[in-house]
């Protein structure tokens, strides 16, 4: 068993976990490290692993979330029970789109767009919409408060609101709850994130991109995202995983389970951390990250070209 290759794998892990759940793009970020991080494993079991890697870290949203998630709870009434069958059949709906598109594609797009200049331009694409979506949802804000239609602490006329200790926030939306969001929004969110099949653009930054533009709060947007991701990624994996075969070595299987363990780790912080961090601030952060990441991508493969 080569330790090198296991702490390789640890540390993708370690960037999948930050990565997938932060609007920058897991893929295009082990595309890029794997340029100076390399596993010495074929090329069929790198293009799984890339993928299959991503178990690890869908399993920290199945922990965090799980009495969300769990129509079977307890402490769930009927009513309670009733009301996570629905959300769960809103998340199958945002699961069509991307499924429907991407699975007849799905060899195109490895052997045509998984490369670093598409991952650029698409880091600096979607970095900028995050930017312009931001100021323009902010702009909206004030003028929503000097007209009275945004009242902050309560709903107003138009049922938008922002909490009441979030009161120094730029957050708002007429959806502000799970329980708010309409099949119909579900849907939107759905199409958005077939966007997300081009790598570099983000399964998480295009489903919260759709969910701000459908009228989503940053905390509604982001937590539909994580729960989009569950069938999305077992799907992917699965089909990752019957295309490879499931004949591993026992030093691929090794690389498999620690990068998963690791990417499962590292899901839980990330999580934790951005659905704290969206309460007080909004995404543009993120948008100039990739502007720039995109930007040094390009530059770095000019100058090794």
């Amino acid at each position: 068993m080569d330790i090198i290759e296991l702490l390789k794998s640890a540390f993708l892990g370690i960037v999948e976990g930050i990565t997938e759940w932060l609007p920058i793009s897991s893929t295009g970020h082990l595309i890029l490290v794997d340029e100076f991080v390399k596993l010495n494993v074929t090329e069929e079991f790198w293009n799984m692993f890339q993928v299959v890697i991503q178990l690890g870290a869908i399993l920290a949203v199945c922990v965090l979330f799980f009495h969300e998630l769990n129509p079977f709870s307890p402490s769930k009434g009927a009513e309670g029970r009733r009301s996570t069958w629905t959300l769960w059949g809103k998340i199958v709906l945002g699961c069509i789109p991307a499924a429907v598109i991407g699975i007849p594609l799905d060899d195109f797009m490895e052997a045509h767009l998984y490369n670093s200049t598409v991952v650029a331009l698409a880091l600096i694409v979607y970095g900028i919409a995050f930017i312009v979506i931001e100021s323009w949802r902010a702009a909206r804000r004030r003028k929503m408060i000097e007209s009275g239609e945004l009242v902050v602490g309560r709903p107003a006329g138009s049922h938008f609101a922002v909490p009441a200790d979030d009161a120094d926030d730029t957050d708002f939306g007429r959806i502000t709850t799970l329980d708010d969001l309409t099949w119909k929004t579900a849907f939107g969110i759905g199409c958005f994130q077939v966007l997300s099949l081009i790598p570099g653009t983000s399964r998480s930054g295009s489903t919260i991109i759709g969910g701000l533009l459908l009228g989503c709060t940053r905390t509604v947007a982001s937590k539909f995202t994580f729960f989009l991701a569950v069938p999305v990624m077992f799907g992917a994996s699965l089909l990752k995983l019957v295309k490879f075969g499931f004949d591993f070595t026992g030093t691929e299987l090794a690389i498999l389970l620690v990068g998963m363990a690791t990417a499962f780790a590292v899901s839980v912080l990330a999580i934790r951390f951005l659905m704290s961090y969206i309460k007080k601030n909004d995404f543009k952060a993120f948008g100039w990250y990739r502007i720039v990441l995109g930007i040094l991508v390009i530059g770095y493969f000019l100058i090794a070209g």
